[in-house]
């Protein structure tokens, strides 16, 4: 039987099973598992010799000693990729990486068709009032159905800020219910953009034109704070805001004073700056805020499909391939020399 020469670290943080089984069935990769917590010792001998660290995505669920920084790349001096478990990779120092010659890769699309499910609930629940109807039903009588009243949303214009791989599927479910969809994404030409199914605009035109701004965008440098209290003036009276992107890329007090003055309608947030926020943050006093726990992605199909992608994505590029969802694609010159000198 083949000793195996090759190894991938995973905290025991929660993961689908079907990540250890594909990894099991190749006789030439182990698998390492490390406690989170209690015993660093423990943990830092099998992280150490690591040629691929498979991290948690959850910011707020994996201690940050463990997040993919330049300290923890120069105690593993033979990593060579980090694998974000989730389509972001808030815990990964991406250019620490770059500069130590480490791929850095991502699931992206693996759960995107969980999020965009989970975006027209939102949208149809704030719309159609569903929220206030449940919460009164449960503390109140002799409200009338009028008193709750919503709107239908065939007809009205959705506007999308990112089209890559949950946006497109959004567009296209927002199409079946006679929206019209416009979209600005930077990084998509705007052929493409009308190819995946909306209108190419601006910024500034998606906030002005649209009843519903849904954000599928990453957190970068470029998108941090974008939606602020000016954005969010641009938005036009009574439309709708809806994030399931990241916490951080919109404001969360701007926000939360554009729906004290009734300048937006509702709101359906997915992602915080704090997950979970705490309590008394005042959105979730909002009975036109629809409020979820970083869960949009969260389904048991989204969970193994994206653990089944990224144990397949490890065992290729473990083998010699070159990764379909390389987050830093100008390490792999300086990946491929290391890896030569690791691995052979």
């Amino acid at each position: 039987m083949m000793t195996p020469t090759k190894r991938v670290v995973r905290s025991d943080l929660w993961l689908n099973p079907v990540f250890d089984e594909r990894i099991a069935r190749e006789q030439d990769i182990s698998l390492g598992i490390f406690p989170v917590r209690g015993n660093d010792a423990a943990a830092w001998d099998i992280l150490a010799g690591t040629h691929v660290y498979h991290v948690s995505a959850a910011k707020d669920e994996l201690p940050k000693q463990w997040f993919a920084t330049g300290e923890l790349v120069a105690r593993c001096p033979q990593l060579l990729c980090v694998s974000s478990s989730g389509a972001g990779y808030d815990t990964v120092d991406v250019p620490a990486c770059t500069a130590a010659g480490v791929a850095v890769v991502n699931q992206a699309g693996g759960n995107a068709d969980s999020v965009a499910e989970h975006t027209l609930a939102m949208m149809l629940s704030l719309s159609r009032h569903m929220l206030q109807c449940d919460r009164r039903m449960r503390r109140e009588t002799g409200f009338s159905r009028e008193e709750v009243m919503g709107h239908e949303i065939k007809g009205l214009t959705l506007g999308l800020v990112g089209i890559g791989n949950v946006g497109t599927r959004v567009a296209r479910l927002a199409r079946a219910f006679g929206l019209e969809v416009l979209a600005t994404d930077p990084y998509v030409p705007p052929e493409e953009i009308a190819r995946r199914g909306a209108k190419p605009a601006s910024l500034q035109q998606v906030l002005e034109q649209s009843d519903f701004v849904s954000l599928h965008c990453p957190r970068d440098a470029s998108t941090l704070k974008m939606i602020d209290a000016a954005a969010f003036a641009r938005m036009k009276k009574g439309a709708i805001f809806i994030t399931t992107a990241r916490g951080g890329i919109h404001e969360e007090a701007a926000l939360v004073a554009a729906l004290q003055s009734g300048h937006l309608a509702g709101a359906g947030i997915d992602v915080w700056d704090r997950e979970p926020p705490p309590l008394d943050h005042p959105l979730l006093a909002m009975d036109n805020v629809f409020a979820t726990f970083h869960n949009a992605g969260v389904t048991h199909e989204a969970r193994r499909n994206v653990a089944a992608i990224a144990a397949e994505q490890i065992v290729d590029l473990l083998a010699g391939g070159k990764p379909p969802r390389l987050v830093n694609p100008e390490v792999w010159p300086a990946y491929v020399e290391r890896r030569v000198r690791i691995l052979g």
